[in-house]
């Protein structure tokens, strides 16, 4: 053999062959093409879909916005209506009992007329969840009552507790929307 086939025998000894290891996943062959024009242009047509696909959904999600925004506007303009429209009815029965008022001699006749349209209008906020709690006799609660004043308990066991209310507490639906404000006993010399 030729010095030259030997050197060749040799090299091929040494440098193993690049791309020997096809089938291992994760090499890299240092000989093959890395792409060709075909695979980019497939490549730039799937980014630019995906990018669409990304414009519209944020186009989609920008109006949602916009929409869920606007609906919200409207509830909170018309929430009231259901309240209002039942309470056309007594202020209908108000202005009617007042033009009474100016004309009549039976103050028992308006005296009834009154609570008539009153107990009216309660049953019209209690069908809308409006509900009044009582405090006199309970213990303060802080997450209900709203402390106007102390004064003296007339007794030991009204220490601590509502003595009076100056103005009711509400609830719509179970959830406060008024405190009630009261007068709270104190131990006397406090």
């Amino acid at each position: 053999m030729s010095e030259t086939v030997k050197e060749t025998l040799n090299e091929e000894e040494i440098m193993p062959n690049l791309n020997a290891d096809e089938n291992v996943a994760g090499t890299t062959h240092m000989n093959d093409e890395m792409t060709s024009e075909d695979d980019l242009s497939k490549a730039l047509g799937e980014a630019a879909e995906w990018k669409d696909k990304y414009m519209r959904l944020f186009a989609e999600f920008d109006n949602f916005k916009k929409r869920s925004f606007k609906e919200k506007m409207e509830v909170i303009q018309t929430g009231g209506k259901d309240v209002m429209m039942g309470m056309l009815d007594v202020l209908d029965d108000t202005i009617r009992a007042e033009k009474q008022m100016e004309t009549a001699t039976d103050i028992q006749a308006v005296k009834e007329g009154m609570n008539l349209v009153f107990n009216k209008l309660k049953h019209v906020l209690q069908q809308k969840g409006l509900k009044a709690f009582d405090s006199i006799g309970e213990e303060f609660d802080v997450e209900k009552h709203e402390a106007v004043t102390e004064i003296p308990a007339p007794s030991t066991d009204m220490e601590g507790k509502v003595i009076d209310e100056l103005h009711k507490g509400y609830l719509l639906n179970d959830k406060l929307i008024r405190h009630a404000k009261v007068v709270v006993g104190k131990t006397p010399n406090a």
